[in-house]
């Protein structure tokens, strides 16, 4: 999926520490992935939060690299760096959100590579966009986003126009194209993972409403 793996991610290690460039230069690559799900009024914000999110990461990484090689050093540094301010502040903050975004993503992603579809209209991707948004974003949503997004999977592309857009316009087997939807998913999976549990472990993880 030209797309999706155009740069891929370094393997999660063993003991989960996350270096913070290769994961950069690597999320760096999926903001587009919006812009295949249209609706620009929903996901043109959610791209640009994305993108804004990544060069913040970058701006504090780039301060010091050798201070912030991973993205648990940039966590325990700035700890200790904002006090009582922290995790509401810096990198922190943009990476809590930033995983959300691709939570998101890789939810969809995942429920279409599962197969997981209304019956009654195969080809939309309602369900799995809908089941992404309930486990990654809703929660953090008030209720006039809340109102927004639920009305925008009525325009969403239909699948076989999601996996062209993904393969950059080029028509490919449907099942060659969910191959390759599992090969993304398998090694980007365990480092969106390995964040959450990050967050969750310092109490770094923030639940006010957007």
């Amino acid at each position: 999926m030209a797309l999706l793996l155009e740069h891929e991610f370094k393997a999660l290690p063993a003991d989960k520490q996350i270096e913070t460039l290769p994961f950069l230069e690597a999320v760096a690559h999926l903001p587009p992935f919006f812009d295949c799900l249209g609706t620009p009024i929903v996901y043109s914000p959610v791209k640009a939060d994305l993108t804004g999110n990544i060069k913040k990461i970058r701006a504090v990484y780039d301060t010091n690299p050798a201070k912030f090689k991973t993205l648990q050093n940039i966590l325990e540094a700035e700890k200790e760096m904002h006090g009582s301010a922290w995790p509401k502040i810096g990198a922190t903050l943009a990476l809590m959100w930033l995983k959300r975004g691709l939570k998101f993503m890789l939810v969809l992603l995942q429920s279409i590579s599962d197969g997981e579809r209304d019956e009654e209209h195969p080809n939309l991707i309602r369900v799995n966009a809908m089941k992404a948004y309930e486990i990654a974003l809703k929660k953090y949503h008030g209720w006039m986003l809340q109102k927004l997004f639920m009305g925008s999977v009525y325009a969403l592309p239909y699948k076989s126009d999601l996996l062209k857009a993904l393969e950059k316009g080029r028509e490919v087997k449907e099942e060659e194209s969910i191959e390759k939807i599992h090969q993304f998913l398998s090694r980007v999976t365990p480092i969106l993972d390995a964040i959450y549990e990050m967050y969750t472990r310092m109490n770094a993880e923030l639940s006010y409403k957007a």
